[in-house]
């Protein structure tokens, strides 16, 4: 029992990796599943299949790794955050759609409760903004959209939870209704002050507190998995959402210390410590990790299109056969030719949060091909990144010397290369760059004994490359400025196309 199996629960695919003691990766397994586009702005998942393909890939990975399930000594989950979740306790079934962490929907009740003043408490007490993005809008349109739903919610039959604690339902055949510190940071029905839910948030927000699973930490035997879903149950002792993760598995232990991943989305954490440090540039305080009685926090600012961009680029567009295709055919330009792409589809992110705005694309002329649009979107991962290092970079007590880097598209270099130049700070990929599930697996180790402490983890990091930054100060003010005048654009032209669809 000397292997740690890791479910990795993101936005587009379920995926489970097995490591060793070494901290070295054995077995991986990964499938995609559906995603659903109701209305514009809006995007669900199906639970069931989440819960289908996630246990798929976990017997999936152990077989891979040539292992049985008595191999394994502890679980650990990372899930992607702020999905919601509604289920009845009694069958175990969703009763509607699960409501995805970029879904718009609830922007008009965000709207009307910042004007009513609200955002002040609620930065105060969960360390976030009213947005759309978190997940007690979610849960009250659900409640308030469902045939029965806020009836039976009050009575104690439903059960909500991010996609960890469903996970965790699923696997522990509804013996277990759990989320830990880290995810239910991401409710805005959390206090990072006290620890707990606040019954100021659920009152404001509607919400019964029946609905609401035991937190736990984020390291620790929690409970068992049914005998029946391994066929032998298996301690879990790791749980933290992506983000949080993904900074673990980087080592990311020490104040200062920063990482960026780049999935569907972009997410950056800097970790501070024990000091829950409060943006003056809309960023997000949020919790870390919660171990023993160890809490650590983090600044957090979330790009809500990563990754997302080259999946538009193949699927809506068609304009490549792969997400790999995308680095030769950017590289076959120079530079994007005054190209600039806002990628506002689902809104943006930190540090703007205008859940309005939409994608747009500036400065094409005849000359522009599939190549120089290609540049412009890879250009605009990294510029939105930008925007936010810098946001944190004012409010962090200790500058930023380098930045750690994960995800799929890390491995794109032309793209780490520029994200080195207009940070102007190098940019450090590791050997490894699993992160979130090695993350999960490290929690989870710690949890079971597997590890002893942070020290041994930390010292499984390696760095693969390291990205200087080349870009001339001149140019990279230049790209920077044009990129903020190409979002204060957007911004206007969709207060201009409002104006217009009234009239």
């Amino acid at each position: 029992m000397s292997h740690i199996l890791a479910l990795d629960q993101g936005t587009t695919s379920s995926r489970a990796l097995v490591f060793n003691a070494d901290g070295k990766l054995c077995g991986l397994a990964q499938r995609e599943f559906t995603q659903h586009f109701p209305q514009s702005g809006w995007v669900e998942h199906d639970a069931m299949e989440i819960w289908q393909t996630q246990l798929a890939t976990a017997r999936e990975a152990i077989h891979n790794a040539g292992l049985t399930a008595a191999d394994i000594a502890a679980i650990g989950i990372s899930n992607q955050r702020e999905t919601t979740v509604l289920w009845d306790r009694h069958t175990g079934l969703p009763l509607a759609p699960a409501i995805v962490w970029q879904d718009r929907r609830t922007a008009v009740h965000c709207e009307a409760l910042r004007a009513d003043g609200l955002e002040v408490v609620v930065q105060q007490k969960t360390g976030l903004l009213i947005d759309p993005y978190f997940s007690a809008t979610k849960l009250a349109w659900l409640l308030d959209h469902t045939a029965d739903a806020r009836y039976r919610a009050e009575r104690g039959e439903l059960a909500f939870g991010t996609i960890d604690s469903w996970l965790v339902w699923r696997l522990t055949d509804g013996r277990l209704h759990v989320t830990d510190a880290s995810n239910a940071s991401r409710t805005l029905l959390y206090n990072l002050h006290s620890g707990d839910w606040d019954d100021e948030l659920l009152e404001l927000f509607r919400i019964p507190r029946s609905l609401l699973p035991a937190i736990v930490p984020s390291s620790g035997i929690i409970g068992e998995t049914d005998a029946d879903v391994f066929g032998l149950a298996i301690p879990i002792a790791g749980i933290a959402g992506d983000q949080q993760a993904a900074t673990f598995g980087q080592a990311c232990l020490k104040p200062g210390m920063a990482k960026n991943t780049y999935g569907t989305g972009c997410f950056m954490l800097m970790n501070t410590g024990s000091e829950i440090v409060a943006s003056q540039h809309r960023l997000l305080s949020t919790q870390l990790w919660r171990i023993g009685q160890e809490q650590q926090y983090a600044l957090e600012g979330s790009v809500f299109m990563g990754g997302a961009i080259v999946q538009w680029l193949r699927d809506g567009l068609g304009m490549i056969g792969s997400a790999a295709e995308i680095e030769q055919l950017a590289m076959s330009v120079p530079d994007s030719d005054g190209v600039v792409m806002v990628p506002a589809f689902t809104g943006l992110g930190a540090p703007w949060w205008n859940a309005e705005a939409r994608g747009t694309l500036f400065g094409m002329s005849r000359g522009t091909t599939r190549a120089h649009i290609a540049r412009a979107a890879l250009d605009a991962i990294a510029l939105q990144c930008a925007d936010v290092i810098k946001a944190m970079q004012q409010d962090a007590p200790v500058a930023l010397t380098e930045l750690r880097v994960d995800g799929g598209a890390a491995r794109n270099n032309l793209l780490m290369q520029r994200q080195a130049d207009l940070l102007g700070v190098p940019v450090v990929r590791p050997q490894q760059t699993e992160t979130t599930a090695l993350g999960a697996a490290f929690l989870a180790g710690l949890g079971c004994g597997l590890w002893p402490d942070s020290a041994v983890i930390a010292a499984h990091w390696k760095e693969e490359q390291r990205f200087m930054p080349t870009l001339p100060e001149q140019q990279r003010r230049a790209a920077l400025e044009r990129w903020q005048q190409a979002v204060q654009h957007t911004i206007a032209w969709r207060g201009c196309d409002e104006k217009h669809a009234s009239t």
